[in-house]
């Protein structure tokens, strides 16, 4: 274990801002050839990707981690050095340890460690890119490659089984106003008091629930008004952005028909949409798309459930079975795709996009033996295909 906490400083060193991943993929291909992988390479995105070949046909399980991270706030001050992938009270410390380079590195070291001969099937493993900024968009390309018959996310679970996730989406609504000098403000339409209007309607808003994933969110991040900054007159556009947590079922239509449907807005000139998501990979490749990434779920009964809680209890893990409350890349596997997918990862999610960022290597360990009881459980060749 000591050569898989070395690959994760090595990571965690490297810094990996979403576009900007190169560099980690490099090392994460160069780890993967040297431990064996069959086949490794690069995608049009510049996502690592490696497979590890079954000496059985059987069907293929990709386990997909994620290898950029969020940046160093501005101001924000760390007991350590964010990038200097420290070992200390049982953990290792820095950016990207927890979201989430160490289930990377575990996931990498279980799939090496697989004896082929018990193998009915290949396991992947993708290093995916960009997903801090559009959850699942550079996956599906993977997907289109590998074409696996199940997933397995790494985020955060606290070793725990997730068989369902939250979905997000980015919302857009403008106001429409008319301009007048702020001495004369009655001679205009003030787009800001319009959208008070609105949010105080959102703030009304009976939002859906459902029994796994809890409640939808919607959230606003922000508000611009125009001209800004204003001189000496009334704004004539005002623009917010809602963060929109979503559960399964819900669509572009039925979320933008929820607002538009809202009661009290009669007269108020306003338009509302889902923002346009535009990411450019490290390759060259413009990822481009609707910033709208849909929830999933699966019966606890389903076969992938509880062929995943199988493994890992094989394993000597006792996880729970719930659920991923913020979104993955899961909204590409399961949520577009249909893939069925579960989460199963080694860090907290307290531990995401923090100062002291941390994941503890017990845990990373542990992580190891329970990606390969899954791999396992679901490819082994002792047992019936699902």
């Amino acid at each position: 274990m000591n050569k898989m906490i070395e690959f994760v400083q090595a990571i965690v060193q490297t810094p990996s801002l979403s576009g900007e991943e190169q560099p980690v993929a490099e090392i994460i291909l160069r780890e993967m050839c040297d431990l064996g992988f069959d086949r490794i390479w690069t995608d049009a995105n510049g996502s690592a990707i490696g497979m590890i070949e079954g000496t059985h046909p059987g069907p293929t399980i990709l386990l997909d981690a994620h290898c950029d991270t969020v940046g160093i706030a501005p101001g924000s001050i760390w007991r350590r050095d964010p990038f200097a992938a420290d070992v200390a009270d049982g953990c290792v410390h820095g950016r990207g340890a927890a979201d989430m380079k160490g289930a990377l590195a575990a996931m990498v070291y279980a799939a090496a460690g697989i004896d082929r001969v018990q193998l009915a099937g290949r396991v992947v493993v993708s290093a995916t890119v960009l997903e801090e900024v559009m959850e699942g968009v550079s996956l599906a390309t993977v997907l289109e490659e590998v074409e696996p018959d199940f997933v397995v996310i790494g985020e955060a679970s606290e070793l725990n089984l997730n068989r369902g996730g939250r979905g997000r989406a980015e919302i857009h609504i403008e106001t429409i106003g008319k301009p007048a000098h702020s001495s004369n403000p009655h001679l205009g339409w003030n787009a800001v008091h319009e959208m008070f209007k609105v949010i105080n309607a959102i703030e009304m808003m009976d939002l859906p629930e459902h029994p796994l994933l809890g409640s939808a969110i919607m959230a606003l991040t922000d508000i611009v008004s125009d001209p800004y900054p204003g001189y000496s007159v009334v704004p004539s556009r005002c623009r917010v952005t809602y963060d929109r947590r979503l559960l399964t079922g819900e669509t572009q239509k039925s979320v933008l028909a929820q607002i538009t449907a809202l009661p009290g807005l009669d007269g108020v000139n306003f338009e509302v949409r889902i923002a346009e998501g535009e990411h450019a990979a490290y390759t060259g490749s413009v990822l481009r798309g609707p910033k709208f990434f849909p929830a999933w779920a699966f019966a606890e009964d389903h076969p992938f459930v509880q062929s995943a809680l199988a493994g890992l209890q094989s394993a000597g893990l006792s996880p729970e079975v719930t659920a991923y409350r913020f979104c993955t890349n899961g909204a590409a596997s399961a949520g577009m795709a249909g893939i069925p997918t579960v989460g199963f990862g080694p860090a907290a999610e307290g531990d995401a996009h923090v100062v002291d960022e941390k994941v503890r290597i017990s845990a990373l360990e542990t992580a190891v033996r329970g990606y390969q009881g899954i791999i396992l459980a679901t490819l082994g060749k002792a047992n019936s295909p699902l």
